[in-house]
């Protein structure tokens, strides 16, 4: 399937990435790339559905439409800042060139859903905005990692602009311990914004695509396309009234502020593709990082934009110099700055959350406990990965309880369904303010398919579980020891066994490989960011470096806070 789709991306690139551009010169491919292909994988993934059908695959032929149904909709998520978009059959039919006369381009839910706004924590820019710094955030995630960093920098005078873009509340950044860190958002509006695109309207059918047996028109999935650029989706999928609204305000807020440093923490998705092209043409330094893990296999577009790239560990430098579209792009491996202050979480008030949790949802304190790491997965496949944990759980030896911790993008509904009476292990949900990241010190396993949590886990010497059905991807922690790969509830359940034996060793420490993790990061991160100000300095090698004076400042982010 991904052959297919980089096919066709390249097509597209070919065919239309000139077809639109905000007056900086960033085009709309470009800008929307991510959101793109998640809709052109979703294409591709209907087609292959089609070619593997028998009827189909035994009288292979032209496709009718349903009419009056909308050619792109929206299918159920458990996520909050995503909204996943698909192709209808009748859209399928559309591209392959059936004539369309009344079918609209979305379908009735998608016309209905309302406008985003910007969850503003502060007021619009305005005044002196003078800074060294300006860091872009619209996640929780984003915020966790940059703010220790600019709390480094602002020890040091650097003074810091922080942008917050979330059209979640609960995404919004907390505000900043320094006053050397100003917090600022645009108008809530931002991203409320829709209309047509013109120059994504061509109608010609005469340049094609080929997948498998069916012949794509290149014209008519560029109008699919434009649908994503007509609709307002939020801070992750704005529309493109919304990216040029976006580019024009951070134009603004850069010349006001003339900083040296533009931070981010990603730049693939449209804000951060967007702000870095942005801080290029201003003549400004540019440092990402990463701020969750990657495997080659799920990265929605392995691009990264910035001049300077800050990876957790060695696989992740690989990849990032694979990935960096930069001339001059340089990697630091460097470890990530919100795991600098796991040492010192209380593992005994995390432990405590966790059985008064318990007791207060099923009346019964068992005596292991478990947490699952959610992701927003959609239903079938949280379901799916629910059963085969409880079923492991349920076959394992001794008094086993589960601790659902939802992500911090996961709706609150997502887990209403998948608990089954009577038949499993005690379940309870964790509040979303604390999470996984707020818990997991206190859990006797920590299970989890996909999530960053594995690793601090890991960190803390608490055991993972990576469990999924095979040929379902994962961290790939298991394969540097640092975790059992479960696909059965058996091998779950026996994982859980070879846990309780009274000789089972202590974790290893986590290899650099995974990540750097020297309780420094963020000291790092901002010192790259100084010797980086004013062009190229010397920098010791951060794969070695053990600053004495690690930062014991407190995790930020953490739902149990440490001592």
């Amino acid at each position: 399937m991904d052959e297919h789709v980089d096919r066709i991306m390249g097509a597209l690139e070919t065919y239309g990435a000139h077809l639109a551009a905000t007056p900086g010169g960033a085009g709309w491919l470009y800008v929307q790339h991510v959101p793109v292909r998640r809709l052109v994988a979703q294409l591709v993934r209907r087609l292959m559905a089609l070619s593997a059908w028998e009827p189909f695959a035994k009288a292979p032929g032209p496709m009718t439409l349903a009419p009056y149904e909308g050619l792109v909709g929206v299918r159920s998520s458990s996520s909050r800042e995503y909204r996943s978009y698909t192709v209808s059959w009748s859209g399928v039919a559309f591209v392959l060139g059936a004539a369309a006369p009344h079918n609209p381009l979305r379908s009735a839910p998608l016309r209905t859903l309302p406008a985003p706004h910007v969850a503003a924590a502060a007021p619009s820019a305005s005044g002196d905005l003078s800074s060294d710094v300006v860091a872009l955030s619209w996640s929780s995630r984003h915020a966790a990692t940059l703010l220790p960093v600019l709390d480094v920098l602002a020890r040091d005078g650097q003074r810091s602009l922080l942008i917050d873009l979330a059209t979640d509340a609960a995404e919004r950044c907390p505000a900043p311990d320094s006053q050397e860190v100003e917090l600022r958002s645009p108008s809530a509006g931002l991203f409320g914004l829709r209309g047509a695109v013109e120059g994504l309207r061509p109608q010609e059918d005469s340049v094609v695509v080929q997948v498998k047996e069916h012949t794509i028109l290149l014209g008519r999935l560029v109008r699919l396309l434009s649908v994503l650029l007509e609709t307002s989706a939020g801070c992750t999928q704005p529309s493109w009234r919304s990216v040029l609204e976006a580019e024009a305000w951070l134009d603004d807020v850069l010349t006001a502020a003339r900083p040296h440093t533009m931070l981010v923490s990603n730049d693939t998705s449209p804000l951060g593709a967007l702000a870095v092209h942005a801080a290029e043409r201003h003549g400004i330094n540019t440092v990402h990082v990463q701020h969750g893990a990657w495997t080659a296999e799920l990265v929605a577009w392995p691009a990264l934009h910035s001049r300077h790239i800050v990876v957790m560990g060695e696989r992740d430098a690989t990849l990032a110099n694979a990935w960096a579209r930069h001339p001059d792009a340089e990697v630091h491996v460097l470890g990530q700055p919100r795991f600098d202050g796991l040492a010192h979480l209380d593992r005994e008030v995390q432990r405590r959350y966790l059985t008064q949790l318990m007791a207060a949802t099923t009346g019964h304190e068992p005596a292991r406990i478990a947490v699952w790491a959610c992701q927003p997965f959609g239903p079938d496949r949280l379901r799916a990965q629910a059963n085969l944990l409880m079923d492991g759980l349920r076959g394992a030896d001794g008094d086993w309880g589960l601790v659902i911790a939802p992500h911090p993008a996961q709706s609150a509904g997502a887990f209403s369904s998948l608990t089954r009476q009577n038949d499993g292990p005690l379940v309870a949900v964790a509040d979303p303010g604390v999470g996984a990241r707020g818990c997991l010190a206190g859990a006797d396993v920590l299970a989890s398919a996909y999530s960053t949590c594995g690793i601090e886990a890991a960190l803390l010497n608490v055991p993972v579980l990576e469990f999924g059905p095979a040929g379902e991807r994962t961290l790939g922690l298991a394969d540097h020891g640092l975790a059992s790969r479960c696909t059965t509830a058996d091998e779950v359940a026996a994982a859980l066994a070879e846990l309780a034996r009274p000789d089972q060793p202590v974790v290893q420490a986590m290899p650099d490989a995974v990540c750097r993790w020297r309780g420094s990061s963020a000291i790092d991160i901002a010192h790259l960011i100084l010797s980086r100000a004013d062009g190229p300095a010397a920098y010791p090698d951060p794969v070695h470096h053990d600053a004495p004076g690690a930062d014991r400042a407190q995790a930020r982010g953490e739902g149990v806070r440490a001592r």
